[in-house]
Protein backbone atom coordinates (compact mmCIF):
# COMPACT_ATOMS: atom_id res chain seq x y z
CA UNK A 1 0.00 0.00 0.00
CA UNK A 2 1.04 3.58 0.11
CA UNK A 3 3.63 4.91 2.58
CA UNK A 4 2.00 5.56 6.76
CA UNK A 5 -1.10 7.66 7.47
CA UNK A 6 0.16 11.52 7.97
CA UNK A 7 -3.11 13.62 9.86
CA UNK A 8 -3.15 17.00 8.92
CA UNK A 9 -2.71 19.57 11.97
CA UNK A 10 -5.91 20.70 12.56
CA UNK A 11 -7.45 17.16 12.93
CA UNK A 12 -6.76 17.03 16.60
CA UNK A 13 -8.33 20.70 17.32
CA UNK A 14 -11.36 19.41 15.04
CA UNK A 15 -12.10 16.04 17.25
CA UNK A 16 -11.77 18.36 20.17
CA UNK A 17 -14.20 21.21 19.35
CA UNK A 18 -16.62 18.52 17.96
CA UNK A 19 -15.99 19.33 14.09
CA UNK A 20 -16.05 15.22 13.65
CA UNK A 21 -18.24 12.19 14.84
CA UNK A 22 -16.40 9.47 13.47
CA UNK A 23 -18.74 7.05 14.33
CA UNK A 24 -21.16 8.55 12.13
CA UNK A 25 -20.00 10.49 9.70
CA UNK A 26 -19.56 9.95 6.05
CA UNK A 27 -16.01 10.32 4.94
CA UNK A 28 -14.77 10.31 1.63
CA UNK A 29 -11.03 10.28 -0.42
CA UNK A 30 -9.90 13.03 -2.17
CA UNK A 31 -7.56 12.35 -5.06
CA UNK A 32 -4.43 15.00 -6.05
CA UNK A 33 -1.79 14.75 -8.04
CA UNK A 34 2.25 15.14 -7.15
CA UNK A 35 1.89 19.07 -8.37
CA UNK A 36 -1.04 19.19 -5.69
CA UNK A 37 0.43 17.60 -2.93
CA UNK A 38 -1.49 18.31 0.58
CA UNK A 39 0.60 19.61 3.24
CA UNK A 40 -0.27 19.26 6.94
CA UNK A 41 -0.74 22.35 7.46
CA UNK A 42 -4.12 22.32 4.94
CA UNK A 43 -7.38 22.70 7.04
CA UNK A 44 -10.39 21.48 4.15
CA UNK A 45 -11.35 19.77 1.29
CA UNK A 46 -11.16 23.91 -0.43
CA UNK A 47 -7.74 23.67 0.59
CA UNK A 48 -6.80 20.85 -2.07
CA UNK A 49 -6.61 20.77 -5.92
CA UNK A 50 -8.14 16.98 -6.36
CA UNK A 51 -7.91 15.23 -10.20
CA UNK A 52 -11.06 14.70 -12.01
CA UNK A 53 -13.41 11.63 -10.87
CA UNK A 54 -14.68 11.03 -13.97
CA UNK A 55 -14.44 8.00 -15.02
CA UNK A 56 -13.87 6.87 -11.20
CA UNK A 57 -16.29 4.75 -9.27
CA UNK A 58 -17.28 5.69 -5.18
CA UNK A 59 -14.76 7.10 -3.31
CA UNK A 60 -16.84 6.85 0.15
CA UNK A 61 -15.10 4.93 2.91
CA UNK A 62 -17.36 2.49 5.36
CA UNK A 63 -16.50 2.61 8.67
CA UNK A 64 -15.93 -1.20 10.17
CA UNK A 65 -15.37 0.15 14.02
CA UNK A 66 -15.05 3.28 15.72
CA UNK A 67 -14.20 2.03 18.75
CA UNK A 68 -12.24 2.87 22.48
CA UNK A 69 -10.44 0.21 24.24
CA UNK A 70 -8.33 1.20 27.64
CA UNK A 71 -8.36 4.39 26.68
CA UNK A 72 -7.13 3.99 23.45
CA UNK A 73 -9.65 5.23 20.31
CA UNK A 74 -9.25 3.45 17.25
CA UNK A 75 -11.11 3.74 13.52
CA UNK A 76 -11.53 0.88 11.21
CA UNK A 77 -12.44 1.63 7.64
CA UNK A 78 -12.80 -0.86 4.97
CA UNK A 79 -10.65 -0.90 2.14
CA UNK A 80 -11.96 0.99 -0.30
CA UNK A 81 -11.84 -0.31 -4.29
CA UNK A 82 -11.04 2.55 -6.69
CA UNK A 83 -12.57 1.64 -10.25
CA UNK A 84 -11.81 3.38 -13.96
CA UNK A 85 -15.32 2.64 -15.90
CA UNK A 86 -15.74 4.43 -19.45
CA UNK A 87 -12.54 5.64 -19.69
CA UNK A 88 -9.24 6.15 -17.72
CA UNK A 89 -9.00 8.23 -14.98
CA UNK A 90 -6.18 10.92 -14.53
CA UNK A 91 -2.68 10.56 -12.25
CA UNK A 92 -2.83 10.81 -8.82
CA UNK A 93 -0.26 10.24 -6.28
CA UNK A 94 -2.32 10.71 -2.86
CA UNK A 95 -4.99 9.72 -1.14
CA UNK A 96 -6.56 12.39 1.33
CA UNK A 97 -9.54 11.13 3.45
CA UNK A 98 -11.90 14.13 4.46
CA UNK A 99 -15.29 14.28 6.52
CA UNK A 100 -17.77 15.42 4.01
CA UNK A 101 -20.65 15.31 6.72
CA UNK A 102 -18.66 18.21 8.19
CA UNK A 103 -19.50 21.48 7.24
CA UNK A 104 -15.78 22.73 5.30
CA UNK A 105 -15.95 19.13 4.52
CA UNK A 106 -12.55 18.89 7.16
CA UNK A 107 -9.32 17.40 6.19
CA UNK A 108 -8.49 13.97 8.46
CA UNK A 109 -5.05 12.51 6.84
CA UNK A 110 -3.37 11.36 3.81
CA UNK A 111 -1.79 8.55 2.00
CA UNK A 112 1.64 9.01 -0.47
CA UNK A 113 1.65 6.35 -3.16
CA UNK A 114 5.56 7.76 -3.91
CA UNK A 115 4.69 8.08 -7.70
CA UNK A 116 1.68 8.75 -10.17
CA UNK A 117 -0.98 6.59 -10.65
CA UNK A 118 -2.86 6.66 -13.47
CA UNK A 119 -6.14 3.67 -13.89
CA UNK A 120 -6.85 2.78 -17.47
CA UNK A 121 -10.33 1.80 -17.96
CA UNK A 122 -11.46 -1.51 -16.29
CA UNK A 123 -8.51 -0.95 -13.81
CA UNK A 124 -8.94 -1.03 -10.48
CA UNK A 125 -6.89 0.12 -7.42
CA UNK A 126 -7.50 -1.16 -3.74
CA UNK A 127 -6.98 1.66 -0.93
CA UNK A 128 -5.67 -1.26 1.71
CA UNK A 129 -6.57 0.14 4.64
CA UNK A 130 -5.69 -1.61 8.29
CA UNK A 131 -8.13 -3.65 9.15
CA UNK A 132 -5.81 -4.29 12.49
CA UNK A 133 -4.83 -0.92 14.40
CA UNK A 134 -6.83 0.94 11.70
CA UNK A 135 -5.96 4.60 10.67
CA UNK A 136 -6.55 6.63 13.21
CA UNK A 137 -5.75 6.16 16.82
CA UNK A 138 -6.19 8.66 19.76
CA UNK A 139 -5.26 8.32 23.29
Amino acid sequence: MAVSFQKFNSFVAAVANGVHNLSTATLKVALTAAANAPVATNTQLSNLTEISYTNLSTRTLTTTSSTQTGGLYSLILQDLVLTASGGSVAAFQYVVIYNDSATNKELIGFYSYGSALTLANGETLTIDLDQVNGVINLQ
